[in-house]
């Protein structure tokens, strides 16, 4: 999944997703908390895969990463209108408002609030250097 599209949420809190997205989802998938204040959107082949990495870990750590990401995940469907249902605990994690930028991030989604992404300050000279840095 790659791309970033702008859409917006309704008062009702669902979400339009691309089309292109709709398809890589398929029929149900896992909406939860993401890192840097975002929400991430598993199909649910890779959220498994995700579940298994985590339960595959130490005790301690698997606990951590199970309350944060499992105990706040939401099995969810699209809608004949191509929108889903953000929950609400999740859109006042992110910080959603109305303006939202849904970014495809290889194996999953990302949902951002539109002024949090423009925050991101992603620029050519430091995304440049990070490849340098790795090799890329």
């Amino acid at each position: 999944m790659r791309g970033e599209y702008s859409h917006s949420i309704d008062n009702k809190g669902r979400l339009f997703v691309p089309a292109r997205f709709r398809e890589e989802l398929g029929d149900k998938f896992v909406i939860t908390k993401g890192l840097s204040r975002c929400l991430s959107v598993y199909p649910m082949d890779e959220w498994e895969r995700f579940e298994e990495k985590i339960d595959s870990l130490p005790t301690k750590q698997a606990r951590q990463l199970q309350l944060f990401f499992i105990a706040s995940a939401h099995d969810c469907e699209i809608d004949a209108q191509g929108r889903v249902l953000v929950p609400q605990k999740l859109r006042e994690y992110a910080g959603l408002s109305k303006n939202v930028i849904v970014a495809g991030m290889t194996n999953y989604i990302e949902i951002w609030d539109e002024d949090e992404w423009n925050k991101l300050n992603l620029t050519p000279d430091s995304i440049a250097d990070i490849m340098e840095a790795a090799s890329i």
